[in-house]
């Protein structure tokens, strides 16, 4: 009786935790939506949608080996067809430099290195050993994956501003931790379970401190370098406010380096004489 229960509450977690990963999977549709108005990708990022292809890539292998995951099997199916749309998407509209580093990066993890993992498997273990090894190394790229964000964290406590930190993904993200791992736990699999402990633990501290620091930090205006979103987008399977951040950073030095050759031609320009002109002229200095 207790057994059927525990399969009774496994199934609901599974269920709930395949719809709000749905979610969490649709949250860059916004920044591919600016990337087909502006028909450019430029300012944009390739790598967080690689990093999520190959961890879905390892889960569903995962799941397969189990054999009775289906939760597992079908969100990480979702996971690697969604995320290959995003990468195929962003290399249309690409500049051909981030083209060629987006296909490197591309062959050399979600190809060769997923490749050299599953033949070794595959070769040197057989039974029980093949799934537990491969569950933990899903496990252990998870643990990875789930520790980027302390650097967003740390930045977040000491600029005291939290523009960076959008708390509606921090929220989903957390209640997937919390389903994965009730999923995890009731099914007997700790390489789901122990994973999803570190997720809802930092999901929780950025939520927190999202309530702490968001009105403490409107007056501060630095902003996240553009290598630190990379970290942090490597753990929200690619999340469109964190592009959005580095766009605008762009966006913001273009526009400063326009308004600077503006003034330096306006400058340049010879002043009409006040007596001859009867009337005020322009100094070429902004307002």
């Amino acid at each position: 009786m207790a057994m059927a229960n525990h399969q009774t509450q496994a199934f609901v977690f599974g269920i709930l935790g395949n719809i709000v990963s749905f979610f969490v999977y649709f949250a860059p549709v916004p920044t591919f939506y600016r990337i087909y108005k502006r028909k450019s990708a430029e300012g944009f990022h390739s790598l967080p949608y690689i990093v999520a292809l190959f961890s879905a890539m390892l889960w569903l292998c995962y799941a397969l080996l189990k054999k009775d995951a289906f939760f597992l099997t079908t969100i990480n199916s979702f996971g690697c067809v969604i995320e290959s749309i995003y990468i195929f998407f962003y290399f249309i509209y690409a500049p051909m430099p981030a083209k060629k580093q987006t296909l490197q990066v591309v062959l050399s993890l979600n190809i060769g290195v997923f490749s050299v993992v599953v033949v070794l498997i595959q070769t040197l273990l057989k039974g029980t050993d093949r799934i537990r090894v491969f569950g933990w190394i899903c496990a252990s790229f998870s643990v990875a994956v789930f520790a980027a964000p302390l650097s967003i964290v740390a930045k977040v406590v000491r600029t005291k501003s939290v523009e960076f930190m959008p708390f509606p993904l921090s929220f989903f993200l957390t209640l997937s931790a919390i389903m994965w791992f009730a999923y995890g736990l009731l099914k007997g699999d700790l390489c789901i379970a122990i994973p999803n402990v570190l997720g809802f633990t930092l999901g929780l501290v950025q939520m927190v401190l999202y309530g702490f620091y968001k009105h403490a930090g409107k007056g501060n205006k630095e902003k996240l370098p553009e290598q630190v979103i990379d970290m942090v987008m490597l753990s929200t399977l690619s999340t469109s406010d964190f592009h959005q951040i580095s766009h605008q950073q762009n966006e913001i030095k273009k526009s400063d380096e326009e308004d600077g050759n503006d003034d330096d031609e306006e400058t340049g320009k010879p002043e009409k004489s006040m007596e001859t002109s009867g009337e005020l002229q322009p100094n070429g200095s902004t307002v």
